[in-house]
């Protein structure tokens, strides 16, 4: 109750709406401040407009329209400077941004000292390098919500310009876009959100606003658009909340809000759904158990159809623990993939497809090391034994195309030819699963042969088992057992 009643009081309310604003601003240029790999030219431009506060107050007074044309005057003066010396001095392009602003603010420092050692006025420094929210004024506010609405205006208008000067500068230049100017204009927007940031988080901090939302809204997005938007409300959710923490803990909020922007940064770096720590761990292990799946499929496919292999046998071979094994084995067997019994396994028909493809994988890209790559025979087995995993059916198609279509690897051993598949084969399904007949048949054979086992288009069944010959299904109360090279070409939805 007290938390909600400090919420209500004027300054609070100032201060909430100062930041919001900012936040919002600052998520959306940062996004392309990062993109563009000038993360460090913000940090620079921020902390180069304290000369422009110094002089502004030399003219003006204390004034936020003052203080704000003079720093936009410092930061373009700092953005010229640290282009010029990037473009016609042999400097290195961190090396300029470094000169440039710690000489500007080296002279912002001596010149507000000045002030409050020489002239009797007392300017906190602090208040400009770590923001107070105490200080902000309607004025502040109003001229948070004019960058604010400049900067989205200008992002949505320029939209077009920035992207392609951001992504493709070359192109930029040959389409007749001056990617010279879209920079200066940036530096322009820079310079106006770094002046917004002023009271609430300070020159120091506003890299955190700048840099951090952008970042985290890329690693959930790859799209220019979703990561603006979310970036912006990034950029709000963690002004809001740096704020409001501030006041719980009776702490700066620049600081809380950098430290809040960085704790959303590091969640998202683990949780993320596509680019996350834990996505990628649960990625690999799938991956892996991918593999190792389908090398138990490769070494029994190794033995005469119908041969049952040892578990024993294939712990030797694979060098996996029984624990490993077994796990592999219940997968398998839920897939439809092998039949396992209590002293060893067989491949079902599934598993003897997938075997197959696995070795015309394998053998393909042996083929083409040698043929193509110019490798000798005892270079290839270890690189073909890795990549039989990941070749996908496109790739292996153009590969097969390129060599010929052999028939055979360099070892002599032949190689598995491709069958006509269906969209949807019914050996695509694990027992259990249900399915539909489907209109659209590959052939007038498979047709028939459904006709003949009193399966018509659209009809409901489930997959009972996966056998070694033969796949048994469930239509209505009756199971019907449909022959191996049958199953393959029958399409289902």
């Amino acid at each position: 109750m007290d938390l909600l009643q400090v919420l209500t009081e004027e300054w609070v309310m100032r201060g909430i709406i100062a930041s919001s604003l900012v936040g919002i601003t600052c998520g959306i240029i940062g996004c392309f401040i990062v993109l563009r790999n000038m993360s460090m030219i913000g940090d620079g431009l921020a902390h180069a407009i304290l000369p422009g506060v110094f002089v502004a107050f030399l003219v003006l007074g204390y004034s936020t329209i003052g203080f704000f044309i003079g720093s936009v005057i410092a930061g373009l003066i700092t953005a010229f400077g640290i282009t010029w010396i990037q473009h016609k001095v042999n400097t290195k392009n961190d090396a300029a941004i470094g000169i440039i602003f710690t000489a500007m603010f080296s002279l912002g420092v001596i010149g507000i000292s000045y002030l409050n050692n020489e002239q009797g006025v007392h300017i906190d420094l602090k208040d400009f390098l770590f923001g107070t929210t105490l200080g902000v004024s309607n004025e502040d506010i109003w001229l948070s919500l004019g960058i604010c609405v400049y900067t989205i205006l200008s992002v949505i208008i320029f939209y077009r310009y920035l992207f392609i000067t951001t992504f493709q500068p070359t192109i930029a230049t040959t389409m007749g876009i001056s990617v010279k100017n879209m920079h200066y204009f940036l530096m322009l927007m820079l310079s106006f959100a770094v002046v917004a940031s002023l009271r609430t988080v300070g020159l120091i901090l506003v890299v955190a606003m700048l840099v951090t939302p952008p970042s985290t809204a890329l690693l959930l997005s790859n799209k220019l658009k979703r990561v603006i938007l979310l970036s912006a409300l990034l950029g709000l959710f963690t002004a809001m909340s740096g704020f409001i923490l501030a006041i719980v803990l009776n702490a700066p909020p620049g600081p809380l809000m950098a430290v809040v922007a960085t704790s959303i940064y590091l969640l998202t770096v683990v949780f993320s759904p596509n680019k996350g720590l834990l996505f990628k761990f649960i990625n690999k292990r799938i991956q892996l158990n991918k593999i190792e799946r389908e090398d138990i499929i490769r070494q029994s496919i190794r033995y005469p159809k119908g041969t049952k292999i040892s578990f024993k046998e294939l712990t030797d071979r694979l060098g996996f623990t029984t624990s490993k094994l077994n796990r592999h084995i219940k997968a398998l067997s839920e897939d439809g993939l092998i039949l396992a019994q209590n002293d060893g396994l067989q491949l079902s028909i599934k598993g003897l497809e997938k075997g197959d493809a696995l070795v015309r994988a394998h053998r393909l890209w042996e083929s083409y090391q040698v043929n193509k790559m110019g490798l000798k025979e005892g270079q290839i087995h270890e690189e073909a034994d890795r990549l039989e995993h990941f070749l996908t059916d496109e790739m292996l198609d153009e590969v097969d195309e390129k060599l010929g279509f052999p028939t055979s690897d360099p070892h002599g051993s032949p190689i598995p030819q491709k069958k006509a598949k269906p969209i949807n084969p019914l050996l695509k399904l694990r027992p259990k699963d249900l399915a539909i007949i489907s209109k659209d048949q590959i052939s007038d054979w498979v047709e028939s042969e459904l006709w003949e086992l009193g399966l018509l288009p659209e009809n409901p069944i489930s997959v009972v088992s996966i056998g070694t010959d033969h796949v048994t299904i469930k239509k209505g109360k009756s199971e019907i057992k449909i022959p191996a090279d049958l199953a393959s070409q029958i399409n289902v939805h």
